[in-house]
């Protein structure tokens, strides 16, 4: 038995509901599902102790099985620079004493270096590191100080900078800050009255709320509220975070098993990302995001009856592949490694890159039948008729 079908199987020994045992946990109701049906791992041990507690198993190895308690069991391997970022992150500088607030054009050209740096980097966490606790100062500095349009600009990009924080928080020990990273980025990003800074603060809580198994209606109705601020019709801006929240709510609909709608809105998100003339500069949403981010629906709505291991063909763009953080971000090639999904081949209707679905107006220059395709990190557009090769994920 894996150990999802062991804490199943002692749940129902227990007579408990799974919204009894997640709220004995402190967890909730889909949680506990996802743990049942392997969409999570073993919880580390704390909880892991707890959730052995409420089920009245004496012996750890009863709920773990042959499982191995590995050392990500125990906790998450800290980032040498990890302490210094969690203390910009937690201070609270009340007094600005005789600084000057740096300008907001030149904050937000601070802010697109990092994300380059980011997203470029072979090393991501070290790399933004040295450039994060100087870049937070100086925007809560210039968005306490400057006034007007440039005080609403500089909150725009201290809400990117929280999500870059956040970004490298991710797999450190320490979850709560993970979370006050985000919820400082959408007060930023309401604050300062953007609609665009407000779509990517609520595409990064949805990934907080997600990976938490936790808040599943709260992240559908905010990724609904925000895609009604925007237009994408627009603007090439506004359509990207507009594909990007129906990607959230695919991804949210898919991870509690609702099919019909999460092909519904991926359709969507495949709409926008088609009808796009390049990637998000940041965000990196288009075309290679959607087919990458396909492999989780798939597996979130792939049989629960058994999930074996395998590798699965996936058609993708020719882009180069932007496998995905468990945080929500594309990494580098050299960075990130794919996850093993099902050897049978789930189905979203049929491969994403066989739907045949109208775009939306595209923006700027088409190929010959109106429509230019984005693929991605590499800028190469593609004409519809130009048919795109399938890639092995393992």
């Amino acid at each position: 038995m894996s150990f999802g079908e062991r804490v199943e199987f002692f749940r129902k020994r227990a007579g408990m509901t799974r919204k009894v045992l997640g709220e004995l946990c402190g967890r909730s109701e889909e949680w506990v599902k996802a743990l049942e049906k392997g969409r999570l791992l073993m919880p580390r041990v704390p909880l892991l102790v707890r959730l052995a507690e409420v089920l009245e198993v004496g012996d750890l190895a009863e709920l773990t099985g042959e499982q191995r308690l590995t050392t990500a069991t125990y906790g998450k391997a800290r980032h040498e620079k990890a302490d210094e970022i969690a203390r910009a992150l937690v201070s609270y500088p009340l007094v600005c004493g005789d600084r000057e607030p740096v300008p907001a054009a030149e904050l937000a050209a601070s802010v697109r270096q990092a994300w380059m740096v980011w997203h470029g980097s072979a090393h991501q966490r070290t790399a933004v590191a040295a450039v994060l606790p100087r870049l937070l100062s100086d925007a809560r500095t210039s968005a306490r100080l400057l006034e007007g349009r440039e005080r609403r600009s500089a909150l725009a990009s201290l809400a990117q900078v929280y999500h870059l924080v956040q970004l490298y928080l991710a797999f450190q020990p320490v979850p709560g800050l993970v979370m006050l990273a985000g919820d400082r980025a959408m007060q930023a990003a309401q604050d300062a009255d953007d609609p665009h800074a407000i779509a990517a603060a609520a595409w990064y809580m949805n990934h907080v709320y997600r990976e938490a198994g936790e808040q599943a209606e709260a992240r559908l109705e905010l990724a609904h509220q925000v895609a009604g601020l925007l237009r994408p019709d627009a603007s090439e801006t506004d359509r990207a975070l507009w594909g990007l929240q129906q990607l959230a709510i695919a991804l949210s609909l898919a991870r509690t098993g609702r099919k019909g709608e999460a092909e519904h809105h991926f359709d969507l998100a495949g709409r926008a990302a088609d009808a796009l003339t390049a990637h998000h500069p940041w965000l990196l949403f288009g075309r290679a995001m959607v087919d990458a981010y396909a492999i989780t629906i798939y597996a979130d709505l792939a049989d629960e009856t058994g999930r074996p291991d395998g590798p699965v063909e996936v058609a993708v763009g020719d882009a180069s592949e932007l496998p995905l953080d468990r945080d929500g971000t594309c990494l580098p090639p050299q960075a990130g490694t794919a996850r093993r999904r099902p050897s049978a081949q789930p189905r979203l209707r049929d491969q994403p890159r066989n739907h045949r679905v109208q775009p939306l107006r595209p923006l700027g220059s088409a190929g010959a039948d109106g429509v230019r395709r984005a693929d991605g990190a590499r800028g190469r557009t593609r004409t519809r008729g130009e048919t795109a090769p399938a890639r092995r994920v393992s």
